[in-house]
């Protein structure tokens, strides 16, 4: 260990400490332990500060994104955009450096925090490299081969999501995977001897890790070097544990007082003393340490440089593959790619959506290499492989190709959706869909909100949407989901009544470039309706029945969309009239234009929504709501539609119930508000 790298690893751990105390707020503790590793990773990366999109960059996760002031260091070190004066706004609104590491800024690859999310982010990153480079490397040229590296701890180890990913990763030995286990014993209650004493080594042993451990990880710069060579060899994934002392060099090292809240200033003092920095000083760096990361850098812009070059000379020797590419690292789809959905008449035959949205696949998957996904155990029932389809599996198993697009999640929903979000996070313009059933999508809800709040436009195809699904009962129908993930910003969530409603779905979800969908699916046949398409229904919502000066407009979704058409016919027997508008996405709908939304729902006429779920959120477009605020019950579908009401007569007496009660009041559509301000909307997407 020279004295360079002795400097270096201190001035991030007293960057980090000034960088926490200077917020009054944040996580020293982390930082000065995983210091010399970080020195060390960093050190023999490939990335570009310059540019940090380069698509065959090393990628580097930091799973216990509590410990992000040491991310924020290394990344001002380094060269990316974060100034001094960045480090020093920590935790400020509106700085560059919030509280967890988020995907927005230059050189962080994933939104991290919520614990185990980003290991799990760090496998799908490997899994989108294993892909990439088996669909365009070829003998001559390594168009790919960036490694993903991560950090995570015995918190993210505590959590399930990373249990999924991690099992996972070893049955696809994803030999591109290096991760460093931050083996200190400590996590917010204190010494993990109160909750978590599991063997974390013979645990990921039997997923199909390779584990090595570092004893010394406070000074052993020498053994976390070779255990990086060695992981680089291995064809499974590698956990480097890393044994270190939380808060190294504080006088409370060792202990939980140094995981969440700043150090004393009398403690920095001595740090900064011990370790040859004047404690006058605060968020001082040597220049010697800007100078040496600064050649690991300009290494990596060189890099970058002779790939561009490969990248031509591969464009000149393979022009379709090439062309392809390019157009993908441009986050571009194929021109007329769109021309491949399908569309219907009411002629054609009543499917079940989630049929239809598999016919969305195979008629789409040719045309877009860049879509690739899978199911989480549920492929015969979600409907989500094509023919033609191979899986991605090692090729050693006999099972598929790592060039594969379709994989075979197991039952790991939470794994699943955090995984998508590490493949739509590498790049290239990946579209990584997941299916399992509505009501199981709650079993990722963090995983989902993640990607609402990256950005990250993964795709969940989630069947058996409702009462619908029939006898497998209250276990497995939805009642609250749709209300819980419509209430979350920028996410699209789909139901839609038909088939266009479903081309139209995937057709917005795919064009998405920062929002996520769930499009909900059903199990039984819908009848493809007379009046719907495509472009109407990409506009979230639409009159699909119209009448001149209506009694009354029935709002509905998916399933009971053309329950609703029928009721209408009920209605006009008793001398009212009806529209009705099929809504098929909310957030689709809220994006429109304030005229085009008060031409659906206009003043004047008393609005009814009916879904087969919770009521809540339905208030925003209706002054009624017919829905199920209790769970569901075990029965055939039709039996379950006639029990709660949900037929044209149910729809029909609720609508007559409306008409009555509004009769003769001055209404106002329910769009209209008080006020409405941007600075209430949300803030990125």
């Amino acid at each position: 260990m020279s004295a360079l790298d002795i400097k270096s690893i201190n001035t991030i751990r007293v960057l980090a400490v000034d960088t926490v105390f200077k917020a009054n707020s944040g996580h020293p503790g982390a930082p000065m332990g995983l210091a010399p590793a970080a020195h060390v990773l960093f050190q023999q990366m490939k990335f570009n500060p310059k540019n940090p999109d380069w698509i065959n960059r090393d990628r580097f996760v930091l799973s216990n994104g509590h410990a992000v002031a040491l991310l924020y260091t290394l990344l001002h070190l380094y060269g990316y955009s974060l100034t001094l004066d960045d480090l020093k706004s920590f935790r400020q609104i509106n700085s560059k450096t919030p509280g967890h590491p988020e995907a927005d800024i230059p050189g962080v690859e994933v939104t991290t925090g919520p614990l185990g999310q980003g290991i799990a982010n760090a496998v799908g990153l490997a899994i989108a490299q294993a892909q990439f480079a088996a669909t365009y490397n070829k003998p001559d040229f390594k168009i790919s081969d960036n490694y993903t590296y991560a950090i995570f701890g015995d918190g993210c180890m505590m959590e399930g999501v990373a249990s999924e990913a991690c099992s996972l990763a070893g049955h696809l030995q994803l030999g591109n995977l290096i991760a460093f286990y931050d083996d200190n014993h400590i996590s917010i209650d204190g010494d993990t001897n109160s909750a978590f004493t599991e063997d974390v080594t013979k645990r990921l042993e039997s997923y199909g890790w390779e584990v090595l451990w570092v004893h010394n990880g406070n000074e052993d710069l020498a053994a976390i070097a070779a255990a990086l060579e060695q992981a680089k060899k291995s064809s499974k994934p590698t956990c480097i544990r890393l044994t270190t002392t939380i808060g190294y060099g504080s006088l409370l090292q060792g202990s939980h007082s140094v995981h969440g809240s700043p150090l004393k200033a009398d403690d920095i003092k001595q740090l900064k003393e011990k370790w040859g920095f004047d404690p006058s000083k605060t968020f001082d760096v040597p220049q010697e340490v800007y100078d040496s990361y600064a050649k690991t850098a300009a290494a990596g812009a060189a890099a970058e440089a002779e790939w561009n070059e490969l990248f031509s000379k591969y464009q000149a020797a393979y022009p379709e593959l090439g062309a392809e590419l390019a157009r993908r690292l441009k986050g571009e789809l194929p021109a007329g790619w769109e021309k491949n959905l399908p569309t219907y008449t009411p002629a054609d035959p009543a499917v079940a959506s989630r049929k239809l949205s598999e016919t969305v696949l195979t008629k789409i998957q040719a045309a877009l290499p860049e879509l690739v996904g899978g199911s989480a155990d549920l492929t015969g029932s979600n409907l989500t492989r094509w023919p033609s389809a191979v899986d991605f599996q090692p090729p050693s198993t006999g099972l598929g190709e790592w060039s594969g697009r379709y994989f075979r999640f197991g039952v790991r929903e939470h794994g699943m959706g955090a995984i998508m979000n590490g493949i739509s996070a590498f790049g290239a313009n990946y579209k990584a869909f997941g299916g399992t059933f509505l009501n199981f999508v709650s079993y990722a809800a963090g995983a989902v909100r993640l990607s609402a709040l990256s950005g990250h436009p993964i795709i969940w195809v989630a069947t058996h949407d409702s009462i619908g699904l029939g006898e497998d009962g209250p276990t497995h129908q939805p009642i609250e989901t749709l209300a819980h993930f419509r209430a979350i910003p920028n996410l699209a969530v789909w139901r839609p009544a038909d088939g266009n409603e479903t081309s139209a779905a995937y057709y917005q979800a795919l064009t998405s470039t920062h929002t996520p969908s769930i499009i909900a699916l059903s199990r039984q046949n819908l009848p493809q309706l007379e009046g719907s398409s495509i472009e109407k229904a990409s506009k979230g919502a639409y009159t699909l029945v119209a009448a001149d000066k209506p009694d009354v407009i029935i709002a509905a979704t998916g399933s009971e969309v053309y329950i609703a058409v029928d009721s209408v016919k009920v209605l006009a027997a008793q001398g009212i009239k009806a529209s009705v508008v099929s809504v098929p996405d909310f957030h689709t709908f809220d994006r429109q234009t304030e005229e085009y939304q008060l031409s659906v729902f206009p003043d004047g006429v008393p609005i009814l929504s009916v879904e087969v779920m919770s009521t809540a959120v339905w208030s925003k477009y209706s002054h009624e709501q017919f829905g199920i605020n209790r769970f569901g019950i075990s029965g055939k579908a039709a039996d379950i539609y006639e029990y709660f009401g949900f037929t044209p007569e149910g729809i029909a007496e609720r609508a007559t119930k409306t008409v009555e009660f509004y009769k003769g009041k001055e209404l106002l559509s329910p769009l209209h508000k008080a006020f409405y301000s941007a600075k209430y909307e949300f803030h990125k997407y």
